[in-house]
């Protein structure tokens, strides 16, 4: 019988082959006292678990394909500093000396706690590092079960496979290096999980968050991953093979078709040229930025080099991370966002109270920690315009929701290149300071923003959670998350012609830019500048080069007349979407 599932199209296109599920025994954590005589024991086989998990970790870390995606070496990294963590290699000892528990118990209460924490967190990505969490203590507790990781054997045909997993993590992938399969199936994950990152880097068809896919799939059974409908078909018919076969054979030639377009110039038909940029979270991310044309970069998410780890990154170490991306631009302009961060995400930086902040988004976060926390600040600015001297640089400040919040930034700036005087070291005079808009009164005040700017960028994710105040990451209300709504359209469209008129450069970095569906209607709307995840920019440069402004320029008016995002879609198809 065939069964359709829908979960979160990601890579895009289609796969068709036999299921090939990976098990992941869940371990039963048992309770159990302890007498105060049995605690140093019990505490010196916990240490004993972390240790081996810590070298098995290790040994996958190592064990990476030179071939494999920059991300896959990023995140098990990652694993390795969670894991290296007080909060998960030494509270638990504490735990087990208070309460007189077994190791296992004062682990799972350790991670309940953590999990408690991450639960509050209102960014996307961030919250979803909850997943590794859970992850790293799977493993601790495998060891304590002495279920240590055994090497994983490929299938001989995993290349006609589609791999099926409850979830799958960074060691997973490492374990799975000798097979390429044509897809992946999860049941749990969002679109910015380690799964979803990997998928896209592969350029692999997959679909996560499908619930209970590893429960209706059989092994062999026969399977159609379509990753940008965002659909599983289970046992399909074959009047539905032959379509998809169709489909695949499609897709395939498209892809064939847009890699020509890699050093075509992003023109529309009428002649006006659009700037393609990318987004980066690290400096291994060059190579797909290159691969795929991009004419800089234009966000480099520089929080990566401060998660996961008890120690803040120093000047110098985050100078040599800023050199090596402006240096491998080889002179196409750089644009790094400060630390976008909040206390609540930063258990070291943060007192009980910050910790328990019951709205984060709305606290201390963005450039308002990075102004309560001046230290950090200035430490970060000194090394972005050090590595300012080696090319074109920009600087780019998250969260700007006043005008005072500009100037302070901007006495920091000045204050950072004195220092760099002082000490005699070379740095970036003529670096440019810029501002997202993400914050709805940033957006309806924009003209003294610009007054103050060198230029801006747009951040739609959080501009269109914040205007329709809708959590993407609630199941029960991100279907109301609707980048088609008037009033974040209305917000756009305010900026882009407000930074128009006052000849301030301006462009979108969220995810509307490298949304195909998304691409004529913010071209209508006056952008002229896109950045987006490399692996997106193609798609988009191909919209591009169809598009007629002359055709498009009557849409804006009608689009601002629109009274709901059902109106704008239809606007958006009679324009040729």
């Amino acid at each position: 019988m065939t069964i359709t599932l829908h979960g979160i199209g990601i890579g895009g296109g289609i796969a068709i082959g036999r299921a090939h599920l990976v098990s992941h025994t869940d371990l039963e954590v048992a309770h159990y006292e302890i007498t105060e005589a049995e605690v140093p024991g019990e505490i010196a086989r916990f240490d004993a678990a972390v240790r081996a998990t810590r070298k098995e970790l290790e040994l996958l870390w190592g064990s990476i394909p030179e071939n494999a995606p920059t991300e896959l070496g990023a995140f098990l990294s990652l694993h390795v500093m969670l894991l290296n963590d007080h909060t998960i290699a030494r509270e638990p000892r504490d735990i087990i000396t208070e309460q007189r528990c077994n190791a296992e118990w004062a682990l799972k209460l350790q991670q309940d706690r953590l999990l408690e924490q991450f639960d509050v967190i209102e960014e996307e990505y961030l919250r979803e590092r909850r997943t590794d969490v859970i992850q790293v203590v799977e493993r601790v507790f495998k060891a304590l079960a002495g279920q240590g990781g055994g090497q994983y054997v490929p299938p001989d045909d995993s290349r006609e496979r589609i791999l099926i997993a409850h979830d799958l993590s960074p060691a997973d992938m490492v374990l799975f290096k000798e097979a390429q399969f044509a897809a992946f199936l999860t049941d749990v994950g969002g679109p910015t999980s380690h799964t979803a990152i990997l998928a896209r880097s592969l350029n692999i068809p997959s679909v996560l968050a499908l619930h209970n896919a590893r429960q209706l799939i059989r092994e062999d059974e026969t399977l159609i991953v379509d990753g940008t409908a965002g659909v599983a078909i289970i046992d399909p018919s074959e009047t539905i093979l032959t379509e998809y076969r169709k489909r695949q054979a499609s897709h395939v030639a498209d892809r064939k078709r847009l890699q020509r377009l890699k050093t075509t110039a992003a023109t529309t038909i009428d002649g006006s040229s659009i700037t393609l940029l990318a987004n980066i979270e690290t400096p291994g991310d060059l190579e797909q930025v290159r691969a795929n044309g991009a004419s800089g970069i234009g966000l480099y998410r520089s929080e990566f080099l401060f998660l996961g780890r008890d120690d803040l990154p120093d000047e110098d170490e985050q100078y040599e991370a800023y050199k090596q991306v402006v240096e491998g631009m080889k002179g196409l302009p750089v644009t790094i966002r400060t630390v976008d961060l909040g206390r609540d995400k930063m258990p070291k930086w943060a007192d009980e109270e910050a910790q328990s902040a019951p709205n984060p988004a709305l606290g201390l976060t963005g450039v308002r920690l990075c102004l309560a926390e001046p230290i950090l600040f200035r430490t970060q600015l000194r090394a972005l315009l050090r590595a300012g001297a080696h090319g074109k640089l920009k600087l780019l400040v998250p969260m700007l929701a006043s005008v005072s919040e500009v100037n302070q930034v901007l006495f920091h700036v000045e204050q950072a290149k004195e220092s760099l005087r002082e000490d005699g070291l070379p740095f970036g005079a003529d670096v440019e300071v810029g501002g997202m808009i993400e914050v709805p009164g940033a957006a309806l005040t924009i003209t003294h923003f610009l007054e103050r700017l060198d230029f801006v960028s747009i951040g739609t994710n959080d501009l269109i959670q914040y205007t329709l105040a809708v959590d993407r990451g609630d199941d029960s209300v991100s279907h109301l998350y609707d980048p088609f709504h008037p009033a974040v359209l209305h917000l756009i469209a305010h900026v882009i012609r407000s930074a128009d008129r006052m000849g301030v450069p301006v462009s979108v970095c969220g995810e509307m830019a490298g949304d195909v569906r998304l691409t004529r209607l913010l071209l209508a709307l006056g952008l002229r500048s896109f950045s987006m995840h490399p692996a997106q920019m193609l798609n988009v440069k191909q919209v591009i080069l169809k598009s007629d402004l002359k055709r498009l320029s009557p849409l804006a008016e009608e689009i601002s007349l629109a009274p709901d995002a059902d109106r704008v879609r239809e606007l958006l198809l009679s324009a040729g979407e």
